[in-house]
């Protein structure tokens, strides 16, 4: 997801980085931009149609692309995603079951809603119900409101659960800020409020398998790329490191 304006002051930066790992990747913007690319969703910009651009974009990946896999992730042009996470995370998962996942917020909807900065996946089912529902217009708000809260609203009336995605020791995989706010604690009082999962920070409370963080600015997508995919501490082996080596 993303804006005109931002293609050159973010998009750009989620492209050359993280993004060019997806399987498909579509840009999502008001405006149809044929060089970079982006697909026009005929909504206007700004927060208050965030929600109509969502259920366009969800709308648009069901009508054109929904053969070409089996999860499809939301993401804003501020989030870092970490692909192989993900699809480890999802390979234990059932793309037939109408489930969703994120960072869970336990807030203004019955189950839940998942924030719409830190990404979220829906299952292949999930996006069949919600491509196809007759009665959409009844079932989806279509613009206006929360667009993380309305698109939960949307899942809960098709029938499609939250899903837990922590780990097996509960350390979280989905985060809705950048990780020095997580690994510090340094959270505003509605998070410490309603994150599903305690608001817990430090070290032991992010999975080693972490798949998202939100508001990364550019430089920091550079700095997460090297840390995660380059840097490698001079005689320290991972137990992946030490199988293959005992291995050969």
């Amino acid at each position: 997801m993303t804006s005109p304006q931002n293609l050159e002051k973010k998009a750009v930066h989620v492209r050359a980085t993280w993004a060019h790992r997806c399987n498909k990747l579509i840009f999502i913007s008001s405006v149809t931009n044929d060089s970079f690319p982006t697909v026009g969703v005929d909504v206007p910009e700004g927060r208050d149609h965030l929600t109509g651009k969502t259920m366009k974009a969800f709308q648009f990946v069901f009508d054109h692309h929904f053969d070409d896999a089996d999860w499809f992730m939301k993401a804003d042009d501020d989030t870092y995603t970490i692909l192989e996470n993900l699809r480890y995370f999802l390979s234990s998962q059932n793309k037939d079951s109408p489930i969703f996942f994120g960072h869970h917020i336990k807030d203004k909807v019955k189950q839940g809603y998942f924030s719409g900065g830190a990404g979220y996946i829906i299952s292949k089912e999930a996006l069949r119900r919600f491509g196809s529902h007759e009665t959409k217009s009844s079932m989806c708000r279509q613009d206006g409101g929360d667009e993380d809260v309305e698109f939960a609203k949307c899942m809960l009336n098709l029938g499609v659960k939250v899903g837990n995605s922590t780990d097996r020791f509960g350390r979280s995989r989905f985060h809705c800020y950048e990780p020095v706010t997580h690994l510090m604690g340094a959270y505003p009082k509605w998070y410490i409020n309603f994150d599903a999962h305690g608001a817990k920070s430090g070290l032991e409370s992010i999975s080693d398998y972490a798949i998202s963080f939100h508001y990364v600015p550019p430089a920091n997508m550079y700095a997460l790329e090297y840390f995660v995919y380059h840097l490698r501490p001079y005689g320290i082996h991972s137990k992946l490191q030490e199988l293959n080596r005992n291995v050969a």
